[in-house]
């Protein structure tokens, strides 16, 4: 855990916030979660407003049978859904599971603390709704995209945007998840495009061969 002197310096979006406001959100140190600790879970009460400074936090819903779903991830500048709208006076319970993708650093702004700036701070407000329409914005897209999209286009969506020079370091598992699917299908996909000659498979890596092949499905119209 460091200090947290100085820290709001460090957002961007929050550097401009008013100097009270600031001072408020300075009396909180920033904390290092490590890769895959689980920052909250189904069922427990809100615990305040999540500031992330650096990594990436995924949301995740799992259904009775077992299958999760990505629903959104949480990035330097980005808000959380179930946070946020637990604290607004929604349901002050998750009902989804937040688990850190890698090293992250936040900072966790109790409900009292974090109301009292709604309050007081014209700017952290407009920070704070700007943020969450936004990511409303994005559930609803993610909607119409599991809604409409075959499994196919959303894979080959995954894939280009996952890729780093051409190589996705993802688990049929974790593809599965972020397109809402079940590991066996995203499996049979792939091994289908393999065979195609559009990827390439090895454990937990998909390389790219035909990236336009790739580009045309996830661009396909919905049927």
């Amino acid at each position: 855990m460091s200090t947290g002197a100085g820290w709001t310096g460090e957002a961007p979006e929050l550097a401009s916030l008013e100097e009270a406001a600031r001072s408020r959100l300075e009396r909180f140190s920033p904390m290092d979660v490590p890769a895959g600790a689980s920052l909250f879970h189904p069922g427990e009460a809100v615990k305040g407003y999540v500031i992330v400074l650096e990594g990436r936090i995924e949301v995740r819903l799992s259904g009775p049978t077992g299958r999760d779903i990505r629903l959104y991830d949480v990035t330097p500048g980005e808000a959380c859904i179930q946070s946020t709208l637990g604290l607004l006076g929604g349901d002050d319970h998750y009902s989804a599971e937040a688990v850190a993708a890698g090293p992250c650093r936040i900072v966790l702004l109790p409900r009292c603390d974090f109301l009292a700036l709604l309050d007081s701070s014209a700017r952290f407000r407009r920070l704070v709704f700007a943020a969450l329409a936004a990511r409303m914005q994005d559930t609803m897209q993610l909607l119409e995209i599991m809604s409409f999209h075959p499994v196919e286009s959303r894979l080959a969506q995954a894939l280009l945007q996952r890729a780093e020079d051409g190589l996705v370091q993802a688990t049929h598992q974790e593809l599965a998840t972020a397109i809402g699917s079940a590991r066996e299908v995203i499996s049979r996909r792939l091994e289908r495009l393999a065979a195609a000659g559009v990827v390439a498979l090895e454990r937990g890596r998909v390389h790219i061969l035909d990236r336009d092949a790739l580009r045309r499905m996830a661009e396909a119209p919905a049927p």
